[in-house]
């Protein structure tokens, strides 16, 4: 079955080894990439990495997609009250399809009601997940129902492989 999956990058300071990480295991998955951020042009990684956009948040559709992944970085947090991407994900959710997100990104699906029990993240944002009354489990990836959450950039090989695996289990 084809399966293509919706990145969503912050515009700048996106974690440059999760996206390649996750990019690289999802073609060789053969899953087709779609990218989507506010960026007008191009994303701007933490060290520089240039990656070009091809789908604004307001035109994304989740029946065009298997699964959506948030990348984390300093840059995401300009997107953790983001209305629009808080639909998105209620939505994909709506849907039951794969959600996944790692490092400080996990404050999207947390704050948009989606998480119901617990999650793991970047652990300087423990207080914000807890905020949110889920409990924050110090683990490398958590899988909650259809959601998958990792803690930081070194699970990015653990979250992707087991994103790919629930992905896998839906079709």
């Amino acid at each position: 079955m084809y399966k293509s999956v919706l990145l969503i990058l912050p515009a700048i300071e996106f974690n440059e080894h999760e996206f390649l990480v996750i990019k690289s295991a999802l073609e060789k998955a053969r899953v087709k990439i779609f990218i989507a951020s506010d960026a007008h042009s191009l994303c701007i990684g933490s060290d520089g990495l240039k990656v070009k956009n091809d789908i604004q948040f307001y035109n994304i559709h989740e029946s065009n997609f298997s699964g959506i992944i948030f990348i984390g970085g300093k840059g995401v947090k300009e997107y953790w009250n983001n209305t629009l991407l808080h639909k998105v994900i209620q939505k994909f959710n709506e849907r039951r399809k794969i959600i996944g997100a790692i490092c400080s990104a996990v404050l999207i699906p947390a704050k948009a009601g989606v998480i119901e029990c617990c999650a793991t993240c970047y652990t300087d944002d423990r207080k914000e997940i807890e905020k949110e009354g889920l409990e924050f489990k110090d683990e490398s990836v958590i899988v909650s129902k259809n959601i998958v959450t990792a803690r930081d950039p070194m699970s990015s090989t653990e979250f992707i492989n087991t994103f790919l695996f629930e992905l896998a289990r839906k079709s």
